[in-house]
C-alpha cells in the first residue's frame, strides 16, 4: 500500500455530502463511423472494461486509518465491480442537449461510494435531438476522485480509453487480462486491508510523531517563505497580490444540487484572435468567462466596479519530478477585469493581470489547498465541517469567481469502439464559498469552455451559456474590427 501525499489527502478530507471533491468529464460520440454505422453497446462495454482493468488508477481503492489519526492509504490491484462501475442508461426525452445537461449535472452531483474505487462510468444512449450532433450519437460520462488523478493526469487515462482511428489494425487480446485480486469487501477488513487496524494505528503514531517535528520545520519555512514573499510585494520586485474583491453570489455556501452547460467553439477561432492580440489561448478563453460573468451580472443587477478575482490551477508536474503524487498542482490568483466593458481593453488587462499572478507560484501563497492535507484528517475534517458551518467564506476579505481551469486534449481526433468523439466537455468540483467552476478544454478542431455550479446560485444555465457564446462573438467582433483599422492604416 502506498500513503497518500498532502494535496492528494486534501481532497479527501474536504470530501463532504454538499461538495463531493470528484472531477468528471464527457465525451459524445458519432456512431456513423464504427463498422456498421452504429455502436455495438456490449463491444464498447466489454472494450471499456478491458482497458480499465489495465489501469492502476481504476484498480485502487482508499484505506482509511482508525479515526483519522494519519493521511489515509492506497490500496492497488484489486478488481473492480463492472455491473457497479460501469453502467448504461438512456437519455429521457427529449433527448436534447438540455436534458443531458440535466442528467450529467445529476449524476454529478452524487458523491462517490468511499468504500470502493473511486470512479464511475455511465454509456449515455439516445442523444437524438441536439444541433450539431448526429442521430444516434451516445455520451460516454466518467468521474473520479480527484485525489486519484488531477486535470493533466487525466491525458494518460484518456488516451486509454481512445483509439486514434476507426478501427485500428492491432486488436486487443480478450484474454490479455491483468491478474487481480477479487474485489474487496469492506465489510471484511482482512480483504479489503492488508494491514490491521493496529498495524495502521502504529504507523499513524510514527508517523504523528515525525510529523510533529517536520511540520514545525515546515511551518518555521513557511512563515518565513510568506515574510520574504511580502517582502517582495512591498520593494515592488513582486507585483500586487490580490487583497480585496466583491462578494456575489458565487460565493455562497453550496447545497447538493448541480447545474450544468457548456458553450462549443472552433479552436482556429481563438487561434485567430491569438495571432492578432498579444493573448495566449488561456488569456483569451478567461476573457470570454470574464465577459460572460459581466452579462449574466449585469443582467441580475449585481455587477459591481471593482474586478472579480479568478482562482486558476497550475500544472506544475514539470516542475517536480520526484513528486510521485496524483496530484501536481499549484494555483493562482488573478483580476479577470469583469468591470471593464471594453472587450479588447478586458482582454489586455487580463493578459497583464495573468502574467503578474504567474510570479506567485513559487510562493507558498499559491499552494493554500496543502493546508486540508498536512494536518491528520480527523482535525481537517472537524476544521471543514466548522468552517462551512459557519459560513466563513463570506467573511474573508477576498470574493472569487471560482475557478477557471485550461487542459489542452489532443489536437487531433479520438475513437471509442469505432466511434468518433465530436464534443468533449470537462467538469470540475465545487467547494464551500466556491459555487462557479470554469472547465476549458480543447481536442481536436474544438474547445469548450463549461460551467458547473449550485442549482440555487445559478438557476439559468441555459442563460449562462448564452453568455458565454455573446462574449466570444463580442470579442472576435472587436478583433476583426481592430485587425480591419491596422489593414486600413497601411
Amino acid at each position: 500500500m502506498k500513503q497518500l501525499g498532502i494535496l492528494d489527502s486534501a481532497f479527501i478530507n474536504l470530501e463532504q455530502n454538499n461538495t463531493p471533491q470528484h472531477i468528471g468529464g464527457f465525451g459524445i460520440y458519432d456512431p456513423s463511423t464504427c463498422a456498421n454505422k452504429e455502436v455495438d453497446i456490449t463491444r464498447l462495454r466489454e472494450t471499456l472494461e478491458r482497458r480499465l482493468r489495465k489501469m492502476d488508477v481504476f484498480r485502487t481503492r482508499l484505506v482509511e486509518v482508525p479515526w483519522g489519526l494519519d493521511k489515509p492509504y492506497w490500496n492497488t490491484g484489486m478488481a473492480f465491480d463492472s455491473h457497479y462501475h460501469l453502467r448504461h442508461i438512456a437519455l429521457a426525452n427529449p433527448q436534447d442537449w438540455h436534458q443531458l445537461c440535466e442528467q450529467i449535472a445529476d449524476i454529478h452531483a452524487k458523491p462517490l461510494d468511499m468504500s470502493k474505487p473511486l470512479w464511475e462510468c455511465y454509456i449515455i444512449e439516445g442523444l437524438n435531438n441536439i444541433p450539431g450532433v448526429p442521430t444516434g450519437a451516445f455520451a460516454i460520462y466518467t468521474k473520479m476522485h480527484h485525489s486519484l488523478i488531477d486535470g493533466s493526469g487525466s491525458e494518460s487515462f484518456m488516451s486509454a480509453l481512445h483509439d486514434l482511428e476507426a478501427n485500428p489494425h492491432s486488436h486487443e487480446s480478450q484474454h490479455d487480462e491483468v491478474q487481480l485480486q477479487p474485489e474487496a469487501d469492506p465489510s471484511q477488513s482482512s480483504a479489503a486491508n492488508p494491514f490491521s487496524n493496529l498495524q495502521l494505528l502504529s504507523k499513524a503514531f510514527i508517523n504523528n510523531s515525525r510529523a510533529g517535528m517536520l511540520l514545525s520545520k515546515q511551518s518555521y519555512k513557511v512563515a518565513s517563505d510568506l515574510f520574504q514573499t511580502a517582502k517582495k510585494i512591498q520593494q515592488q520586485k513582486l507585483p500586487p497580490y490580490p487583497s480585496n474583491s466583491p462578494k456575489r453570489r458565487f460565493d455562497q455556501r453550496v447545497g447538493p444540487h448541480r447545474v450544468f452547460n457548456a458553450a462549443l467553439f472552433d479552436l482556429e477561432d481563438f487561434k485567430t484572435i491569438r495571432r492578432s492580440t498579444d493573448a495566449t489561448i488561456n488569456d483569451i478563453a478567461v476573457a470570454v468567462v470574464s465577459g460572460a460573468l459581466r452579462e449574466y451580472l449585469q443582467h441580475h443587477d449585481e455587477l459591481l466596479e471593482e474586478s472579480l478575482i479568478g482562482t486558476m490551477p497550475v500544472n506544475i508536474r514539470q516542475q517536480s519530478d520526484t513528486n510521485t503524487d496524483n496530484n501536481q498542482i499549484s494555483t493562482i490568483m488573478a483580476a479577470i477585469h469583469t468591470h471593464i466593458e471594453d472587450p479588447l481593453h478586458r482582454l489586455s488587462a487580463i493578459c497583464n493581470s495573468m502574467n503578474e499572478a504567474k510570479a506567485f507560484i513559487d510562493t507558498p501563497l499559491a499552494s493554500p489547498m496543502k493546508l486540508a492535507g498536512v494536518f491528520p484528517p480527523g482535525f481537517s475534517r472537524a476544521v471543514s465541517k466548522w468552517y462551512v458551518d459557519k459560513k466563513m467564506t463570506r467573511k474573508l476579505p477576498l470574493g472569487t469567481c471560482g475557478v477557471i481551469t485550461n487542459v489542452m486534449g489532443p489536437p487531433f481526433p479520438l475513437y471509442s469502439a469505432g466511434a468518433k468523439m465530436v464534443q468533449y466537455h470537462c467538469l470540475g468540483l465545487l467547494t464551500p464559498g466556491g459555487a462557479l467552476f470554469h472547465s476549458v478544454f480543447s481536442v481536436d478542431s474544438k474547445i469548450s469552455i463549461s460551467a458547473l455550479s449550485d442549482r440555487n446560485i445559478m438557476p439559468d444555465p441555459q442563460f449562462y451559456q448564452q453568455c458565454l457564446i455573446n462574449a466570444f462573438e463580442h470579442l472576435k467582433v472587436a478583433v476583426d474590427k481592430q485587425s480591419a483599422r491596422v489593414k486600413d492604416a497601411k
